[in-house]
């Protein structure tokens, strides 16, 4: 892993998230690259998660300065903390809306990981808007670390992998084993519906083992479910019972008519979750 991008919007929010960025960083020696987006006027209306903040009104002359300099803040900050002064961090102010402008620099500056907050979306406004954070899932170019309200630092130890067990579940398995060598966390695999058709329980562990086996994936046994209909309920349900650090699954990025025909369990479960979520493209080549 090279470059970490981290969107940021002076909110604490995003601080925790970037604390969380800072320790990916640390762990394994990547750049941290911090974004501000001067988000369109629709990212100010009273439904939106991603509201520009106080002191940085889009209609500032001085718009890019002050949020530059708010940027560096932050850096300084965090190089002033013992643990992450040998971070090599870099700042960028870009316009535009947020999902759109991250997906730009991600691609422009050859991001590995976005790491973002995220409040989630509830009621309404997960009906209508959904949150900045499923959008940027649905259309980065590379994973997203999702960070909730709240998570303490991070420094996994049991993580929960969701997963069909088909062959576009590989990617997934590989970025995880890259992050296990990192981090040493033990994982649990979650199988449930047996949307691979397998006949037997036998079957899945058999499947489970072939995918960790090619990815170089150290995992403990799978967990095998019976049908579930609120599939993100029984990951969350799940990752609670086995007191997960972090939930990782794989996102199709499905974009319109068929993303509200089929929605998307990872972003339902990004929006309800209490522990980070990190989703992983099936089209995404590891570098």
């Amino acid at each position: 892993m090279k470059k970490i991008l981290v969107p940021v919007d002076f909110s604490d929010n995003a601080e925790n998230a970037l604390f969380v960025a800072a320790e990916v960083a640390r762990k394994s020696g990547a750049v941290l690259e911090l974004l501000h987006v001067n988000v369109a006027s629709v990212y100010a209306a009273p439904l939106s998660e991603f509201s520009p903040a106080s002191g940085y009104t889009v209609e500032d002359n001085n718009y890019d300065e002050t949020a530059g300099a708010g940027l560096e803040r932050i850096m300084t900050e965090l190089l002033g903390n013992p643990e992450y002064a040998g971070l090599e961090i870099q700042t960028r102010v870009g316009d535009g809306y947020l999902h759109s402008t991250i997906k730009n620099v991600a691609e422009e500056d050859g991001v590995d990981l976005v790491v973002m907050g995220t409040r989630g979306a509830s009621g309404l406004n997960e009906f209508l808007l959904g949150s900045n954070t499923e959008k940027v899932i649905r259309t980065a170019p590379c994973p997203v670390l999702a960070v909730p309200a709240g998570a303490e630092k991070f420094r996994p130890k049991t993580v929960l992998l969701p997963t069909t067990l088909k062959d576009d579940q590989l990617t997934t398995f590989r970025f995880l084993a890259e992050w296990q060598n990192i981090f040493g966390f033990t994982v649990q695999i979650l199988y449930m519906n047996n949307p691979s058709a397998l006949e037997t329980d036998s079957s899945a562990e058999d499947l489970k083992n072939a995918l960790a086996q090619k990815a170089g994936l150290n995992a403990s046994e799978a967990i095998i479910t019976t049908e579930s209909f609120f599939e993100d309920t029984t990951i969350l349900g799940f990752s609670d019972q086995v007191k997960a650090d972090l939930i990782v699954m794989a996102t199709h990025q499905r974009k319109g008519i068929s993303h509200v025909v089929f929605g998307s369990i990872t972003e339902d479960t990004v929006n309800h979750s209490h522990v980070p979520v990190l989703a992983v493209p099936v089209n995404w080549s590891i570098a």
